[in-house]
């Protein structure tokens, strides 16, 4: 077999694993897909009210509205792609049996679907936003796009690195929800990496997260919002991430119960 001919083999395997897997979460009607988009819809607006009742309109001159957007949903794609990789081997033990299915094909296919899935939502939730008078159109949309799949990129070797390990000690799947909890704060998603102070700034942004989460609101905010990043570095880390993750994963297979 050709590598071109493997590949497409591969690509026919992840869209009809895609498929299975969106009728089984969520169902033919559609309507929890819709619920992927209404639920940071709902977070969103909620927090823009509470805040607005709160808090002026602006902090450290930063509009609350694209400054909770842009955070949340860079959070929600790098939670929602290791929670969902966490059992994706286990719930698809059974498919397995089929020769053409490897464990890579599956993990693959969840990580696309949550990215997918996320960017949708967070396209709609742009779009709302807009007509509330919420927030602008993005100011950069190179930043934007450029943040997002780094994102993607970091939060896809995060995961699998989390759901390789996990296959491996039991304790380190029950540290995994714990794990998901210290992201709110490290993440960079309810701060912007400005307001740390100089001391700070440097060790802080030796984590990928940031980085991906100030491109988005560079390219949301512009140039007269500071804002610290250094897109090949959090490529970089991406890349260790992952290559680390398809390591651990080479005797996933081994690991679960087939029989």
């Amino acid at each position: 077999m050709s590598s071109f001919e493997f590949a497409a083999r591969n690509v026919r395997v992840i869209k009809a694993l895609m498929l299975r897997e969106t009728v089984t979460r969520f169902g033919r009607e559609g309507l929890g897909f819709l619920w992927l988009i209404g639920e940071p819809l709902m977070f969103c607006i909620g927090v823009l009210v509470m805040w607005s009742l709160l808090k002026p309109e602006y902090e450290h001159g930063v509009r609350l509205g694209p400054f909770v957007m842009t955070g949340y949903m860079c959070l929600l794609l790098l939670r929602h792609q290791s929670a969902y990789s966490l059992g994706a081997l286990q719930g698809n033990i059974g498919l397995l049996y089929h020769r053409q299915i490897n464990v890579l094909s599956v993990y693959i296919t969840r990580n696309l679907l949550e990215f997918l899935g996320s960017t949708a939502a967070f396209v709609v939730v742009y779009a709302v936003l807009i007509i509330m008078g919420q927030v602008t159109p993005p100011k950069d949309w190179g930043l934007l796009l450029g943040g997002w799949m780094i994102m993607c990129w970091i939060s896809t070797g995060f995961a699998l690195s989390l759901a390789a390990l996990s296959l491996r000690s039991e304790v380190m799947e029950r540290l995994v929800p714990l794990i998901q909890y210290t992201l709110i704060p490290i993440s960079g998603a309810f701060f912007m990496v400005e307001w740390i102070p100089n001391k700070y700034r440097e060790p802080y942004l030796l984590l990928p997260f940031p980085h991906g989460i100030e491109m988005v609101r560079a390219g949301v905010f512009g140039e007269f919002v500071p804002t610290h990043f250094n897109a090949w570095y959090a490529i970089m880390v991406g890349g260790v991430l992952n290559f680390a993750a398809l390591i651990l994963l080479a005797d996933a297979r081994s690991r679960v119960d087939i029989e």
